[in-house]
């Protein structure tokens, strides 16, 4: 019974990550790699995962550099043929493009704004406009360039997918279950299952799944099940 979940495999230690999967991989449908993820392990941890599950990779490296060298470096992780690669919309058209060129079998995913950013952060920054009206903006333009995929706060959900249409994917982290404590560093949030509901195509997921390891391979998998069983009621 796998969920439109992507959980965030964020740990230092590789056999943990594939224990993880192994307590989760019958109700996740994506794992996410990231950049501490990808830095200690390389290709090779990226390759291993793959081999133990038939789940989709999400690798979220977040490129974001001029066009020929996020072209580049998409090139370089092409033989790991995720389904979805992560680049920063603020990059621009012509470097998001030069990531579709580089990837033509992956989902390009284009993050708007991220989610551990509130209205005041942004402004400090010097986005012009709020977080709905930027991430619409960065999410239309990251379409027209090749994206495939769109990473915007859950409430950002509904305005993007007017915007863009039915054919893009909206994943959204920045979700959390009915009765989680606290927010962590999400500032945005929403819960897994408002969120499809909203418009989103998958949801990332990471603490209130990875956390319940504490206690064991059964408890994290009883986590995985609760979430995934909430999305598909």
């Amino acid at each position: 019974m796998k969920a439109p979940i992507i959980l965030a495999v964020d740990t230092p230690d590789l056999d943990t990550a594939q224990r993880w999967i192994e307590a989760t991989q019958d109700y996740v449908s994506v794992y996410k790699l990231g950049l501490e993820f990808f830095f200690t392990f390389g290709h090779e941890g990226v390759t291993r995962i793959k081999g133990m599950t038939d789940a989709d990779i999400f690798l979220d490296l977040k490129l974001h550099d001029i066009p020929h060298t996020v072209g580049a470096s998409a090139s370089a992780v092409h033989s790991l043929q995720p389904r979805f690669l992560t680049v920063h919309a603020s990059g621009g058209r012509s470097m998001i493009n030069a990531a579709v060129q580089a990837l033509p079998s992956t989902d390009v995913t284009a993050v708007t704004v991220l989610t551990s950013l509130s209205e005041e952060d942004l402004f400090e920054i010097g986005f012009a406009n709020n977080a709905l009206e930027s991430a619409v903006s960065l999410a239309k333009m990251s379409v027209a360039a090749g994206a495939r995929a769109i990473v915007c706060s859950p409430l950002e959900i509904a305005a993007i997918r007017s915007a863009v249409g039915n054919e893009a994917h909206i994943i959204t982290p920045g979700v959390r279950p009915a009765g989680s404590s606290g927010v962590d560093d999400q500032k945005r949030t929403m819960t897994p299952q408002a969120a499809i509901l909203t418009g989103a195509s998958y949801v990332v997921i990471g603490r209130p799944i990875t956390q319940a390891w504490a206690q064991g391979a059964q408890a994290m998998t009883a986590a995985a099940r609760t979430i995934a069983e909430d999305i598909l009621q």
